[in-house]
């Protein structure tokens, strides 16, 4: 079989050098590459409060972990309540979404790595490309409706007040009341844009 002449004087194959193809030590040219994922891929896993979760618990835990203690963790995060706590119902749908949905996920990002058959999970090396993504203190939640109730209360305690004449002058029960609203008004402003945040 004769070989085009191209090749035997190494000229270009679909535009490459055929000399530039293998270096001269007649190994593949393999440069050593930082992991890389595109921001869609990172962004679409840190998308879902369930695999945030995953990733906060490994932030407290190291090696592999257990796929049921994990399942357990995010449920009660989920769930708002201690894991002693949470119903058999409440585990397993985390379980089952954990093993069928967002561990396959997130080990073909190289994020984790889920061994299906031990049920072992542990961080994978992508993991550290989405630290910079993910919150790394839990946000205080503030006590919005003790805003609200004190508001109410202080409100009506000054309205009660001028409705049983104890203002030196009348047009103080609607300034009182004025104020109450103004006061709701700006509570619910400022709860609703730290909540769009």
């Amino acid at each position: 079989m004769s070989v085009p002449q191209s090749v035997e004087e190494g000229g270009e194959i679909d535009g490459e050098t055929q000399g530039d193809a293998v270096p001269d030590d007649g190994q593949p040219d393999v440069s050593e590459s930082e992991p890389e994922l595109s921001l869609d891929v990172m962004f679409e896993i840190l998308k879902n409060e369930r695999r945030r979760f995953v990733l906060k618990y490994f932030e407290d835990h190291e090696g592999p972990v257990a796929l049921g203690d994990l399942a357990e963790h995010v449920a009660a995060k989920e769930n708002g309540k201690p894991e002693r706590e949470l119903t058999s119902g409440e585990r397993k749908r985390v379980y089952v979404g954990l093993y069928q949905c967002h561990l396959p996920k997130m080990d073909d990002a190289g994020i984790v790595e889920f061994n299906r058959n031990r049920g072992r999970i542990e961080l994978g090396e992508n993991a550290d490309l989405l630290t910079e993504y993910l919150e790394t203190e839990e946000t205080e939640e503030r006590p919005w409706p003790q805003y609200y109730l004190g508001i109410a209360a202080g409100g009506g305690t000054l309205f009660g007040l001028g409705q049983f004449g104890l203002y030196p002058v009348p047009w103080m029960t609607t300034v009182v009341a004025a104020c109450v609203i103004v006061a709701f008004a700006a509570c619910a402003l400022v709860h609703d844009r730290l909540a769009g945040e």
